[in-house]
């Protein structure tokens, strides 16, 4: 019986190690380091400037039309913000 716990311990505490970023991030997700409101507004742009780069970089040779109705309407609410 002593032998199965033993067991039992070494392979939770196998899958906790390969499991460690998943448990890291599900229960100390990290925090946001902004200090100022400056520093969020440039993080806010940056990420609506990395979302439309990757909206316009799923465009093609038909440009606008090969993007989904929901990307286009993504892409023209980012554009007037």
């Amino acid at each position: 019986m002593s032998e199965l716990l033993i067991l039992g311990i070494i392979i939770a505490i196998v899958l906790m190690f390969f499991n460690r970023e998943w448990i890291k991030n599900k229960f100390f997700p990290e925090q946001h380091k902004n200090y100022t409101i400056d520093d969020q507004f440039n993080s806010d742009k940056r990420d609506r400037e990395k979302e439309i780069d990757r909206l316009l970089s799923k465009m093609g040779k038909n440009g606008v039309n090969d993007l989904s109705e929901k990307d286009r309407k993504r892409l023209d609410d980012l554009s007037k913000m």
